[in-house]
């Protein structure tokens, strides 16, 4: 009898700390909850090192932490006296994004001058990629989620050889787990040309300090300090559309050139101090840009420290005639549905684009969770069948937002990533073109036929959508 009364007030003291932990985000708490209770102990003890509240507790060294603010001062002057010159309207209110003041930590400044090339397709951005990368003299930067040794990590890999025995300097960050099968054979060999490589989270480091769920999502080329790359592409053959199981592949990826490259460099200087403990001010790093264009453009730097889901929310609440949106996950939290229902009733043209064709069924229930109630409150949602969506494109009004974060929880609040807001009509024309040219490749799901689905596939979808916090 003792000790199932232990046992209960066990149990109960592992909820009660669950529900301290994440009084803030309710619905995480329940997923927890409900693994505490199913899993006695075993839940706990996974929550503690894979579900709680990330916090980075190494200490910062002082005298970098002014360096890197200084760095931060420095670009931001600079742009602030271009955005003065070229948009004196903009200078005027430089918030310049709906929901996200200057002290945000995830708004970066806007900048001006900037000329951007947007790639719907993988073959096209990484042989642009690649011929950037060529004509490099000075340093190349490239961070990746994902990386494989396969023939497209091949090419990049022999590429970045030969640079680093040319005399540029070659800095390589690559996530922990989504590199767990990236051999350390690939990586020794850039080792061996001279090229520099930092692990972000190495799998079993982070577990016991309780960060293994919170990774690196960015994906980030840099050459020379001019040249910088952006979006949805990792390195691996299946980008290409090779990957049998699914097919063509749809994404949206970013070359720009003008002062936003320099808080892409930022982004990655700053990933590079988490890794490596060192921090890289060389004046050579930050180029003044020549004015390669006309464009405003935003970086969001977002992490689990700096959430993007303010900025979504508040593009959703602000919009008065369109929101569009193309994710391959479709996770979301509580306000992001109120906002987006709010939205449509109110007569914005709402239209979400997910894929027909999922690369993990599990999310895919979890997404289709939610597509009922909005449907109902005017929402209107289509399948994308021509391949496997990977675009990451939300368009409210005359703005559009893209890059690596997707429309789903752990991209809010468990990974890094690198965001852009666009501000000028040629970027965003081709997005909202791009978009269209979706649509027509799409099916559109019906209210009256989703809702007399089998129950069966009722009930995955919330067992999913309970779990969602997990993913």
């Amino acid at each position: 009898m003792l000790w199932a009364i232990a046992a209960l007030f066990l149990e109960a003291i592992q909820i009660i700390a669950i529900v301290i932990f994440e009084l803030r985000r309710p619905y995480k708490a329940i997923t927890w909850v409900v693994v505490a209770a199913v899993l006695p102990l075993i839940g706990y003890v996974l929550y503690f090192f894979i579900g709680k509240e990330y916090a980075d507790k190494r200490p910062d060294n002082p005298e970098d932490k002014l360096l890197l603010e200084q760095v931060r001062e420095q670009l931001s002057d600079r742009g602030r006296r271009k955005l003065t010159e070229e948009c004196p309207d903009a200078a005027a209110s430089p918030n310049g994004s709906p929901g996200l003041k200057p002290g945000h930590t995830a708004a970066l400044p806007v900048t001006a001058g900037n000329k951007t090339a947007v790639f719907s397709k993988g073959e096209q951005a990484f042989e642009d990629m690649l011929r950037a990368i060529a004509s490099a003299r000075h340093h190349i930067h490239i961070e990746f989620y994902i990386i494989r040794d396969d023939h497209l990590g091949s090419r990049f890999q022999q590429l970045l050889i030969r640079k680093a025995r040319e005399g540029v300097k070659v800095k390589l960050i690559y996530d922990g787990i989504g590199c767990l099968k990236l051999k350390k054979s690939f990586v020794n060999r850039l080792h061996e040309a001279g090229a520099e490589t930092g692990c972000f989270s190495p799998p079993f480091l982070s577990f016991f300090t309780g960060r293994l769920n919170y990774r690196n999502h960015r994906k980030i080329v840099v050459v020379d300090g001019r040249i910088g790359y952006f979006g949805g592409l990792n390195i691996g053959d299946e980008y290409l559309g090779r990957d049998p199981k699914i097919g063509y592949w749809r994404d949206t990826h970013f070359r720009i050139e003008g002062d936003a490259v320099g808080w892409i460099q930022f982004a990655f200087l700053t990933d590079w101090y988490f890794v490596k403990r060192v921090l890289l001010t060389d004046p050579d790093y930050y180029p003044l840009q020549e004015g390669k264009g006309k464009e405003r453009v935003r970086m969001i730097k977002s992490g689990p420290d700096e959430p993007i889901h303010e900025l979504f929310f508040s593009c959703f609440a602000s919009a008065k005639r369109r929101i569009y949106i193309e994710s391959p996950y479709f996770v979301l939290e509580p306000g992001i549905i109120l906002a987006l229902r709010t939205a449509a009733v109110t007569g914005v043209d709402v239209r979400i684009i997910l894929p027909a064709v999922p690369d993990s069924k599990f999310v895919h229930l979890a997404s289709m969770s939610y597509v009922q109630e909005l449907l109902q409150a005017g929402v209107r949602f289509y399948l994308y069948e021509k391949g496997f969506l990977h675009a990451k494109v939300i368009i409210a009004d005359d703005l559009a937002c893209s890059g690596s974060a997707n429309m789903d929880i752990r991209s809010f609040y468990g990974q890094f990533e690198l965001h852009a807001i666009f501000y000028d009509g040629t970027t965003v024309d081709r997005l909202v073109h791009d978009f269209d040219r979706d649509l027509q490749e799409s099916r559109e799901i019906e209210l009256s036929q989703y809702a007399q689905r089998p129950q069966i596939q009722k009930y995955k979808e919330t067992i999913a959508r309970l779990f969602s916090p997990l993913l």
